[in-house]
């Protein structure tokens, strides 16, 4: 792997978007979906994302080797300073960098919408399985994050039990008063450069 352009997801983006997600429904309890979603399902969800928070891809020469975004933690307005991150790689992607890459610049993203903490829920078991390792768990560890709770036996698939870890990262202040969180649309390209993050392409 060479290096790859981290850059804001656009709608057109949403096929190749959808392959590397699709696996990780198919074959691992990963992410708890059972079906794939269809294109136009998916690329409502990019663009609902996109309204509010970050939603970003990492590419080189033109295909998609995955993709990181931010979202809704609660939905209840004292919550707004917080958001909760996944992050999903394609399959021969992973191990090389690449995850800590786009974790990071969502990071910076979030970071410069004010917000002040990061969540992850992540499918966990007491033994690993072919369907769900430990990775993603030492994976956020290694970001940063660390597990505050876990939700015992809530997701079924392939059929068993998997848990539910919650993991969260403090990536800004918790004193006095937060500044208004801002919506992502209103970031200014020179701030997401900043965030190692380039605009979206529309060719």
């Amino acid at each position: 792997m060479q290096n790859p352009v981290v850059r804001v997801a656009a709608e057109k983006d949403a096929e190749q978007i959808l392959a590397v997600y699709a696996p990780y429904i198919a074959h691992t309890a990963i992410t708890f979906e059972y079906d794939t979603p269809s294109l136009t399902e998916f690329r409502g969800r990019i663009t609902h994302t996109l309204e509010k928070y970050p939603y970003l891809v990492a590419e080189q020469d033109g295909e998609i080797l995955g993709y990181a975004y931010a979202g809704t933690f609660i939905g209840r307005s004292a919550c707004d300073w917080a958001a909760e991150a996944s992050i999903y790689l394609r399959g021969d992607c992973r191990r090389a960098g690449l995850g800590r890459r786009l974790y990071g610049a969502l990071e910076a993203v979030c970071r410069a919408q004010h917000l002040v903490n990061l969540n992850a829920s992540i499918a966990c078991a007491d033994e690993e399985d072919e369907y769900l390792t430990r990775a993603s768990i030492l994976f956020h560890e290694h970001m940063g994050f660390r597990q505050i709770g876990k939700f015992r036996k809530c997701g079924y698939k392939f059929g068993r039990w998997y848990d539910l870890a919650w993991m969260e990262k403090w990536i800004g202040p918790h004193d006095g008063s937060p500044a208004a969180p801002v919506a992502f649309p209103a970031l200014s390209g020179s701030v997401l450069a900043s965030c190692g993050v380039q605009p979206s392409s529309l060719e």
